[in-house]
């Protein structure tokens, strides 16, 4: 089977995350700048098998969009365009941000470490990618 990989797409950094190829574990993989993304993933999807891509979809509480998901669609339909064989999906990254630092505190992590920003955004991604395991 193929991995899964998950974005946490975010203005300045995104954060990744990949399943194991039977598609059953949900782990942090990196954090790149995301002007680099496209970099990053050309590297990736030329050494392992994707099937699909889950992009976070960042909902306010009143059911609106934040206004990097304008950015996200961007993203999106370059994808698609660059890799037609791999299904982009959606799911929704409310609290996702809150939940990894969540998720860094009980798992022991020191303050220190959870300073940085790559770190939290690696976890969140792991966690939207959780989610979308889950409701498979």
């Amino acid at each position: 089977m193929a991995r899964i990989l998950a974005l946490d797409y975010g203005g300045r950094r995104t954060g990744i995350a990949s399943t194991d190829p039977l598609q059953m574990i949900a782990s942090p993989l990196k954090t790149v700048e995301t002007r680099e993304l496209f970099d990053f993933l050309k590297s990736y999807l030329a050494e392992e098998e994707v099937e699909i891509l889950v992009v976070g979809q960042p909902t306010r509480y009143d059911g609106s969009f934040s206004s990097i998901e304008e950015k996200i669609l961007v993203f999106i339909e370059k994808f698609a365009r660059l890799y037609p064989n791999i299904k982009v999906e959606r799911i929704n990254e409310m609290f996702s941000s809150k939940d990894a630092m969540k998720a860094l505190i009980e798992s022991g992590v020191k303050k220190k470490q959870r300073r940085d920003k790559k770190l939290l955004d690696s976890t969140s991604a792991a966690l939207i990618l959780q989610d979308y395991l889950r409701q498979q």
